[in-house]
């Protein structure tokens, strides 16, 4: 029996007694886990495809050790600029021994890899309530009459600097 299993965003083919490293779980060693997103079972030929996910059906596992992947090294170059940098990063994984496949309920403990922890509620002391004045409303603007329209004065046309023409 095998199942398709999504754990930290990427999906898995696990089996009973299989060893997977997954990306960090916030678990501590030894933990029991139940991953509950299982997208397909397989038992000896029936196959159960979920929509999207199987109803009822858990993966069991163990958590066996907090591991770090290999280094991998980066290599950024730009030819003939002498632009040349080199970094490195390692991976942190879990390796996590799959227990059981099976209905909802055999396994413990759920872990996930962003756990939401829930704050802990803090004790509330009485709080006085003072009555809020409202600001007085604001009055009516006055009303305003148009002003009174008065005529152009037209000007006079402007003084040519031109020289006259001479024939």
């Amino acid at each position: 029996m095998y199942a398709i299993v999504e754990i930290a965003g990427q999906q898995f083919k696990v089996e009973e007694g299989k060893k997977i490293f997954v990306h960090r779980l916030d678990a501590a060693e030894g933990d029991n886990v139940e991953f509950e997103k299982v997208l397909l079972t397989d038992n000896d030929g029936t196959v159960t495809v979920g929509d999207p996910l199987v109803p009822s059906t858990v993966v069991g596992g163990k958590v066996l050790a907090h591991v770090r992947g290999d280094k991998v090294i980066i290599f950024k170059k730009k030819r003939r600029k002498g632009y040349q940098k080199r970094t490195g990063h390692r991976q942190d994984f879990t390796q996590v021994e799959i227990l059981s496949i099976g209905a909802a309920g055999e396994a413990k403990k759920k872990a996930s890899p962003r756990a939401e922890k829930k704050p802990a509620p803090a004790p509330v002391a009485e709080e006085v309530k003072e009555e809020v004045k409202k600001a007085p409303a604001k009055k009516a603007a006055a009303s305003k009459e148009p002003a009174e329209k008065k005529e152009a004065v037209k000007k006079a046309p402007a003084k040519s600097k031109k020289k006259p023409e001479q024939e």
